[in-house]
């Protein structure tokens, strides 16, 4: 079996508890313009004052849907709320604290009301359920009349009829208006007011984890500037999220219902030339008609691009973006998106102008059409986990430093409110990368709010619509109108549960998972056969994006790996022992059908005479899901293990070894051949292996990516699990027991002078040094109060040597 690096708590200080109690409002009813809470992407600001000499230690508390951007006093104070599940909404609470000035103060709620399905936000009727409380008086609450209402109006100067930013995301954002658009953030405008309706009380949730940081992130440099030429007539076509309206896949507005499309006009701008600066910027940059300018934020970061402009004549701005640069330009398109912000700027005039919705990139590219515009200012506020300092590793290796901050910063932008996929295409919670988020969530955090978030979303509601009954969504919240689901997925999440109740100990959240996860298995046991194996499960069957993924039909022998452990942690989980005994009889079936001397197959079809014949094509994900998952050992399969260890890895493509058995990726092979590498105490190869899968990405991006080349998303969730490797296989760490607090390291001959890091745990923080002299390993360890240390026998030559 794997070792596992495994946290155990139960609610001591720093940790979530399961009977966290239930936020409420003390008068605040959820309202919105009457009859319009199912229009799709309507924008709604609503307003109200308060005296500041009455507001001494004021908590904004809110709620709503779809997402919320708030202003104290006309400049950005926060964005919410954490996301839930079908049936519930979670209540964010904000401190206004120094923010409060003395006399009249104006708060401003803009909310985006999309009412659509995504996989990142759920389809429900549109609502904001807010209030200020200050020393349990309510100053201001919405649903209620006299001077300490909210007013609200429908904000026009967002565009409504748009097409979606993507397949798995709401609207895309596109805007039109004059210098006095955000009067209202102060409540000066003209717009009239809107009648409001009281909507539906859902069942409210607490926020659970932290409040996200808006630090601003400055462009670096000006990597180039030039004249672009639009073409009204150049050919362009709809990408997905646009043909699955035209479809009626999704919800959105068809082709021909836009009132706008930047999209398709950036897409009609071509370069007509370009002069590269490589400079720092030196506001203010000037642009005039058909002009642009290419920036570099200095890293792959997550938040809202923003701009102050001062604009001559009337223009149309675009902000176009990307994680890298695609031949020294922005491709809107590369992986899915409709990566551009637009403003038409009606009147000459200085502008503020930000993005609603969050996105990850290190690059943007301003395009003006029209008059001249004075870029004053360009830049990121960011929207990250905020709690992941106090986490630290160096080491006298600059790449492997250089990795561990890349998974860092991977880890912060997809963990703002429970585990994401990627911050721009998606912000989805998807099963299977968050097994690998949360043990790194644990690592840099010290605390498992981030993933009590993520499952408790999976807890509470009675169904989920769209999904088979007994099945569990394969990312959430979100909706799926296709049906659409993977079998895969929802055994990764009985798997990470088991690994959540070895980090909490949480008994209470285990057995009222029970349920849930009983009827999963009752779904996934129709599929079985003579065999006791799994066939032609339904949906997406998901091993790997890689070859592994065109061979999952018939009987999968990837998913039945999977399976044999989702039965053994069920029964370790339920005291089901006829489980642990099914998950031996699946896995030695899959050790005579699927062995073949040299490589485990990965699939076996079954034929025309009713017989199942077993393939004869080999992947090397599926050698690495047969050693996690304890279907093959090196004990078992020495001369597999010798193969897989010395001739597969980073450099297969190179030497050209086993040319026919189909090469693994990013997302999930390489980090499962990490974890049996590790499993071996082969430390030394896996810091060889760690830069060279990696090295290149944090390099590229200063993140870590979805898959081993840029095709897709370079800031991937699951990809920070790299802060677990370094930690454990580098700098010693093997395990940490918080129910029995104890510590347990590990050394081994690494090629590396010293190692320092500190990971938090709790409010606590263990801290680890070494450095080496020749045979000897100089060691210094400061753990939590209460708290034993225990070293592992070292192997070979070196000695640990302890030093106060």
């Amino acid at each position: 079996m794997l070792m596992r690096w495994l946290f155990v708590c139960c609610c001591f200080v720093g940790f979530a508890c399961a009977e966290t109690a239930a936020p409420k409002f003390d008068t605040a009813k959820p309202v919105w313009p009457e009859n319009r809470e199912k229009e799709w992407n309507l924008q709604v600001g609503f307003t109200t004052e308060f005296d500041g000499a009455d507001a001494a230690n004021a908590v904004l508390r809110f709620t709503g849907a779809t997402m919320c951007r708030v202003f104290l006093n006309g400049e950005f104070f926060a964005y919410g709320p954490a996301r839930g599940p079908h049936g519930f909404v979670r209540v964010d609470e904000w401190p206004l604290g120094t923010r409060i000035k003395p006399g009249k103060n104006v708060l401003a709620i803009e909310v985006a009301g999309y009412c659509c399905n995504s996989f990142y936000t759920i389809r429900q009727p549109s609502f904001l359920q807010a209030e200020v409380v200050a020393n349990g008086r309510v100053l201001a609450a919405t649903g209620t009349e006299g001077g300490n209402a909210f007013a609200a109006r429908v904000l026009p100067y967002r565009v409504q009829k748009v097409q979606r930013f993507s397949y798995q995301r709401a609207f895309s954002e596109a805007y039109e208006h004059g210098t006095k658009a955000h009067d209202w953030r102060l409540n000066k405008s003209t717009e009239p007011l809107a009648k409001l309706a009281v909507q539906k009380q859902l069942q409210l949730l607490p926020r659970i984890v932290a409040l996200p940081k808006f630090a601003i992130r400055p462009v670096t440099e000006v990597v180039s500037r030039g004249l672009s030429r639009y073409d009204e007539k150049a050919p362009v076509h709809a990408d997905r999220g646009l043909a699955c309206v035209n479809g009626e896949r999704c919800d959105g507005y068809k082709e021909k219902e836009l009132a706008w499309n930047p999209r398709y006009e950036v897409l009609r701008t071509a370069t007509v030339s370009r002069e590269a600066v490589g400079a720092k910027p030196a506001w203010p940059l000037t642009l005039r008609d058909n002009e642009f300018a290419i920036f570099d934020f200095g890293v792959n970061d997550a938040g809202f691009p923003g701009l102050s402009i001062q604009c001559e004549q009337p223009a149309t701005v675009y902000f176009a973006f990307d994680e890298i640069l695609s031949k020294d330009d922005i491709n809107i398109s590369r992986y899915g998106c409709d990566a551009v912000v637009a403003w038409r700027l009606t009147e000459p005039g200085v502008y503020r102008l930000d993005a609603f919705e969050p996105y990850n990139f290190r690059y943007g590219k301003l395009i003006v059409r029209g008059g001249t515009c004075l870029v004053n200012n360009l830049y990121l506020r960011e929207y990250v986990n905020p709690e992941t300092d106090r986490a630290t590793f160096t080491c006298s290796d600059a790449q492997l430093n250089r990795i561990f901050e890349a998974a860092r910063q991977t880890f912060i932008e997809n963990a703002v409110d429970g585990f994401m996929d990627c911050p721009t295409r998606e912000r989805a919670g998807w099963n299977c990368d968050a097994f690998f988020s949360a043990r790194v969530s644990m690592d840099l955090t010290g605390n498992d709010k981030e993933e009590r978030i993520f499952l408790e979303n999976f807890l509470k509601p009675d169904s989920f619509p769209g999904v088979a009954d007994g099945m569990l969504p394969m990312c959430y919240p979100s909706d799926f109108p296709d049906g659409n689901f993977i079998p895969n997925w929802a055994m990764w999440f009985v798997i990470q549960l088991e690994e959540f109740y070895a980090r909490t100990g949480d008994r209470a959240f285990i057995d009222a998972f029970r349920p849930r996860i009983l009827k999963l298995v009752d779904f996934l046991k129709r599929y079985k056969n003579s065999d006791g194996l799994l066939e032609r499960l339904p949906r997406w069957v998901f091993v790997e994006w890689s070859r592994s993924n065109r061979l999952v039909q018939d009987v999968n022998y990837p998913s039945n790996m999977t399976w044999a452990k989702v039965l053994d942690a069920v029964a370790h989980l339920y005291s089901l022992p006829e489980l642990a005994k099914e998950a031996e009889q699946v896995r030695e079936t899959i050790r005579k059908q699927s062995w073949n001397g040299t490589f485990f197959v990965d699939r076996a079809l079954r034929q025309p005479d009713g017989s199942l014949k077993v393939d004869t094509e080999s992947t090397e994900t599926c050698q690495y899901y047969a050693f996690f998952f304890g279907t093959a050992t090196p004990e078992r399969y020495p001369e597999l293990w010798a193969r897989m260890r010395d001739d597969f890895g980073p450099k297969r493509k190179q030497t050209k070894k086993w040319e026919k058995v189909g090469f693994s990726n990013a997302f999930i092979g390489n980090y499962l051949r990490l974890e049996i590498l590790s499993a071996a105490g082969l430390s030394a190869q896996i810091l060889d292996e760690t830069k060279g899968y990696f090295y290149g990405m944090a390099e590229k991006t200063g993140t870590l990516w979805e898959n081993d080349t840029t095709v897709a998303s370079c800031c991937h969730g699951f990809a920070s699990h790299v802060v677990r490797v370094l930690y454990r296989d580098v700098l010693g760490v093997r395990k940490i027991d918080t129910v029995n607090r104890q510590v347990e390291l590990s050394f081994a001959d690494v090629p590396l002078a010293s190692c320092a890091g500190t990971i938090p745990i709790g409010d606590q923080l263990l801290t680890i040094s070494w450095e080496r002299k020749g045979d000897e390993l100089r060691l210094r360890v400061n753990a939590p109060g209460g708290y034993k240390v225990i070293t592992r026998p070292t192997k070979g030559a070196l000695r640990i040597v302890p030093v106060q």
